[in-house]
């Protein structure tokens, strides 16, 4: 069973950085894909980002691109998020989840392994 585990929620006001982290075992020798996503209350889970740990490929949502980085560090077998100008509309719990393939996908429901989530709220 993999255990990917995010953290670096918080609490921000809008227009504020915030960066999330997810550690995923393995990550510096993967050819996966891991994964970003979000579900706000009342609303689905949906795609953020996502990046091709064989080539460090990227795909983000429109309404996060330009905005938002996904990063590695292989050492730390860790994941970034960095989120920038955070919006209000941003508010969700964020997820990390690993697709064992190496198509990046946006479709939740192909996604293997998930964490357990990290809460981010901005306030206007």
């Amino acid at each position: 069973q993999v255990r990917l585990v995010e953290s670096g929620g918080g609490l921000v006001q809008a227009g504020d950085s915030l960066t999330l982290s997810c550690v995923v075992p393995g990550l510096a020798f993967s050819n996966y894909v891991v994964a970003w996503f979000r579900q706000a209350p009342g609303k689905e889970r949906t795609f953020v980002g996502a990046m091709r740990l064989r080539d460090s490929a990227r795909l983000y949502a429109d309404s996060v691109k330009g905005r938002f980085t996904i990063s590695r560090d292989n050492a730390k077998n860790t994941l970034y998020l960095q989120m920038n100008n955070l919006k209000v509309e941003d508010t969700a719990v964020y997820y990390c989840a690993e697709r064992r393939d190496t198509v990046i996908r946006m479709d939740r429901s192909t996604y293997d392994y998930w964490g357990q989530g990290t809460q981010v709220t901005v306030s206007s």
